[in-house]
């Protein structure tokens, strides 16, 4: 999981704290910055789980698409040629024989 490759989480992002220098940043301008920061992680961290989610559901559906028989190219052939002769006996049917005279 990649959540175990990152040095860090949402909460060590807000929790951080950093020491004041002579000269150093504003501490507002580095927390509104932080907040950004923890507000993108936490929402790449949700889109993370999401993927992650859909991907073993479509495993699953791979695994078993697999197991089920798949119907074989001379099935659909015949019942082709089933279907055309039901539709030709049909136009006899309703037409009479005056279509194929």
């Amino acid at each position: 999981m990649i959540s175990e490759k990152l040095n860090l989480t949402a909460k060590e992002i807000l929790e951080k704290e950093f020491k004041a220098g002579m000269r150093g940043y504003k501490a507002e301008d580095v927390d509104k910055f932080l907040d950004v920061i923890i507000k993108d992680y936490e929402t790449f961290q949700h889109e993370y789980d999401l993927i992650v989610q859909e991907n073993a559901r479509l495993k699953r559906q791979v695994e078993e698409a697999g197991k089920k028989p798949q119907p074989t190219s001379t099935n659909s052939g015949s019942t082709n040629f089933d279907i055309l002769r039901r539709l030709s006996n049909l136009e006899k049917h309703v037409f009479g024989n005056k279509l194929y005279d």
